[in-house]
């Protein structure tokens, strides 16, 4: 397929791009600055800031789907929407957060006691992120949560998947790789299974 990665020089955006282009894929990947990126066969890089969909948008026409690995806290899905609908693009994922998954019925992460104040900005453009999306009807659009602790590690190929609630192992912890993350986002790119849904994947 032929896919626009809009944050590709981010750490998560340049996992993305690696699985990507390891299952053949084609990518114009996207970023203010793309200079950092070295070129690889069946990548293309172009510069433009995602907050001018003037700008973004002729960058994503003739796509088969756009990825964003945007930060929730200097984004707004509005914004990106735009974009994507002149664009003429149908399928949009976005690299979600862990904040707005459900720790018990009805409560979410982000609304616990003590949820650090360092990653509230981020957390609280998440949610509103999400919210915007459910309200969406004319993309399909799909939304992946990691699970809490997300950090590079190891491509293992070996997770699960989930829906609204925070995915936890057998002690009590809940992380995923950035790499696996990568693997769960392009599965879903290439057999849909949550369109019009947010998901979620942990160990």
């Amino acid at each position: 397929m032929n896919i626009a990665l809009i944050g590709v020089t981010g750490r998560v955006g340049s996992r993305l791009l690696a699985e990507l282009l390891h299952r053949g894929h084609r990518v114009t990947g996207i970023a203010r600055d793309t200079g950092k990126l070295a070129g690889q066969p069946g990548l293309v890089l172009k510069n433009a800031d995602a907050d001018q969909p003037a700008q973004l948008a002729p960058l994503l026409a003739g796509h088969d789907a756009v990825i964003s690995a945007l930060k929730f806290a200097t984004s707004e899905a509005a914004v990106l929407l735009a974009a994507v609908k002149q664009a003429g693009v149908r399928r949009l994922l976005v690299v979600g957060g862990a904040a707005t998954l459900e720790v018990a019925p009805g409560q979410v992460l982000l609304d616990t006691p003590g949820f650090p104040a360092a990653y509230r900005p981020e957390a609280e453009g998440g949610r509103r992120f999400l919210d915007t999306l459910r309200g969406e009807h004319d993309l399909d659009w799909t939304f992946l949560s990691p699970s809490a602790e997300f950090a590079p590690g190891e491509r293992t190929g070996s997770f699960r998947v989930g829906d609204d609630a925070l995915l936890t192992d057998a002690g009590g912890k809940s992380w995923i790789s950035m790499e696996d993350y990568a693997i769960a986002l392009v599965d879903e790119l290439e057999t849909p299974k949550h369109l019009r849904q947010r998901f979620t994947a942990g160990y």
